[in-house]
């Protein structure tokens, strides 16, 4: 049996013509949505969630095409994405809402605050650059390292097809390798994420082939805009600037001017390496006043 947040309500819910997403729902209070990244589901929030449901309403989905919500062919752009979260926010009675991504879900996220700045009350991205700004720092040997990025930005089939053939090991190599502490995924956790992923590669690959195309037009079409995020964001990484030679605080300061931005020591799945420093990051920002009254980035 697939595992659940313990003391939350699942159900699906419909979010375009051709796709419902799984959401796991608990708590009571101002609501914030919490977003998962690659290669995971919704289940990577497990404990974070339960501690915020203390005193806010948690929503929790799997990202379309991801987990156990549905896999259109098309429709990865970031924007359509983060489309799918308003439309589930207020499909549950929520026409504001606190937003928090990790990986994948905090692009989407990120793409949400620039998109619906009148929605988004505050903002939290875990791990990840701006799209168009990760590529721009990925160059040389050190690019070796986000290879994945490359593999599934190329045109359709044979990234698909050379997946496909060891599922397991290609997305088990990346839950090895990016965690400093292998205990935060147990087994059952681990064999979730995995069957997830075995039934999503071609989503998966659409997703991330989507961030080399698209979705970095769509950031470039911002910057030239100069829109930004207004509302409170807080950023948590690993120290890739140190590690790749590039000021990650600068580059996030250019999109949220007020961004509060931390460097932490436990590997990329911090959420589950380090639910304490994740949830005392996201009650910090949660405090702070958000923005009225701005549209900037709104269209």
């Amino acid at each position: 049996m697939t595992p659940r947040i313990t003391g939350f309500d699942y159900q699906r819910i419909t979010v375009a013509p051709d796709v419902a997403l799984n959401v796991a729902v608990g708590g009571t209070g101002r609501p914030i949505v919490l977003l998962h990244g690659f290669p995971q589901t919704h289940l990577m929030w497990r404990h974070v969630a339960a501690d915020l449901a203390a005193d806010h309403t948690v929503i929790v989905p799997d990202l379309r095409g991801y987990g156990a919500s549905d896999k259109p062919a098309e429709g990865y752009a970031k924007r359509t994405m983060a489309a799918d979260i308003v439309t589930l926010a207020a499909a549950l009675g929520h026409q504001r809402f606190a937003l928090a991504g990790h990986d994948r879900g905090a692009l989407v996220a990120i793409r949400a605050g620039l998109d619906h700045p009148d929605v988004v009350t505050h903002l939290a991205s875990l791990d990840v650059l701006p799209t168009a700004d990760m590529w721009q720092v990925m160059r040389g040997r050190s690019a070796a390292i986000g290879f994945h990025l490359y593999l599934m930005a190329q045109p359709p089939g044979l990234p698909e097809a050379m997946i496909s053939a060891s599922a397991d090991a290609f997305f088990g190599y990346f839950l090895d390798l990016w965690t400093k502490d292998p205990a935060a995924i147990p087994a059952e956790i681990r064999a979730a994420y995995l069957d997830a992923c075995r039934d999503a590669v071609p989503s998966i690959v659409a997703d991330y082939r989507a961030s080399a195309g698209v979705d970095v037009e769509h950031d470039q079409a911002d910057r030239a805009a100069g829109n930004q995020l207004r509302m409170p964001v807080t950023v948590l990484q690993q120290d890739w600037g140190s590690a790749l030679g590039f000021d990650a605080a600068g580059l996030w300061r250019a999109w949220a001017p007020a961004v509060e931005h931390k460097t932490v020591s436990c590997g990329h799945f911090m959420a589950e390496e380090a639910p304490a420093v994740v949830v005392g990051a996201l009650r910090e920002l949660l405090a702070r006043r958000p923005v009225t009254g701005s549209r900037a980035g709104s269209r």
